[in-house]
């Protein structure tokens, strides 16, 4: 694991005992940081991103029921795609997370003016800015790049919107392949028709802004979403059958075999295909052979072998 570098301090004798111990926990808060990625190790992002390129969730599944993972990083139900576009497949989508932790704000309207009243529209103007950019920003866009899923803790910030039709194209710009979270989506009719690819709670969506209504908590922390633990990371998987969670410490070996079942599924289906006489489609193009697949990227051969 690649843990960050500190400024090196010179420690006077002078120095008071509260000043070493500040040092300490500075350090150990850092060092907890590091630790919050679980890294597969000697494994890129690019790597795994093409391991799992078109993977299933159904497949992903099972390797991890393979390694040892029963019921585990499997999202309920309710996170479920916004659309479906069966024939060109574009609702699904595999990558890393990149999380963020939003919750309620336990702060006033307004500390010092009465916004009901008109005079007051350039205060709120002010209070309103203020509270996008010190209160509920963004800042976990930094780190998103090509490949990234954005993964959003945002329960029970009081029916916010904190994802619309803007900022979700701004996070696809930049390389986001998708949005997962536990709700807070609004102006769905718009990404809908942008197609812009959403695995929420529909139930929880979000209607209003958040001025006023929640805060930015953490970023590239832990978070809980459809009752799974999602690190950054992680990878994660979404189809019509749902979404799943692959923790970083497993993903080569669970995505191995999630490719291998995916191969052995294709070629079945192909077969029938045939016999049936169905004209063959995308779902059916078979892949490259997995041990040709796995021996090109630097990763062993057959994962069920020591």
């Amino acid at each position: 694991m690649n843990y960050p570098s500190f400024p090196v301090r010179i420690l006077l004798p002078n120095q008071p005992i509260s000043y070493l111990m500040g040092l300490l926990v500075a350090v150990f808060i850092d060092f907890g940081t590091a630790s919050y990625a679980q890294e597969a190790a000697g494994v890129s992002d690019e790597v795994l991103l093409e391991l799992y390129k078109g993977a299933r969730v159904t497949d992903v599944v099972d390797g991890l029921v393979t390694v040892g993972y029963m019921d585990v990083g499997v999202m309920d139900p309710s996170i479920s795609p916004l659309w479906r576009d069966v024939e060109t497949m574009e609702h699904r989508f595999s990558g890393i997370a990149v999380t963020v932790r939003y919750g309620p704000t336990n702060r006033p309207m307004h500390p010092g003016a009465d916004l009901t009243q008109p005079e007051n529209y350039e205060v709120y103007r002010e209070w309103r800015g203020m509270w996008y950019s010190q209160l509920s920003a963004e800042p976990f866009g930094e780190f998103i790049k090509a490949g990234t899923v954005v993964v959003m803790d945002n329960r029970d910030d009081n029916d916010t919107g904190s994802t619309g039709s803007k900022n979700i194209m701004d996070w696809q710009e930049k390389g986001a392949v998708g949005l997962v979270s536990a709700g807070g989506v609004r102006d769905i009719d718009e990404v809908i028709r942008q197609k812009n690819p959403v695995y929420t709670d529909y139930t929880k969506r979000g209607r209003g802004e958040r001025i006023g209504r929640n805060e930015v908590i953490d970023v590239q922390r832990p978070v809980v979403v459809g009752g799974c633990t999602v690190y950054p990371g992680d990878v994660i998987v979404a189809d019509s059958d749902g979404v799943v969670v692959v923790p970083r410490r497993v993903a080569v070996r669970v995505g191995q075999i999630a490719y291998m079942e995916l191969v052995d599924d294709i070629k079945g289906r192909r077969e029938l295909f045939e016999k049936t006489g169905r004209a063959y489609d995308q779902t059916v193009e078979v892949p490259e052979d997995p041990a040709t697949f796995f021996k090109k990227h630097g990763l062993p051969e057959d994962p069920n072998k020591p």
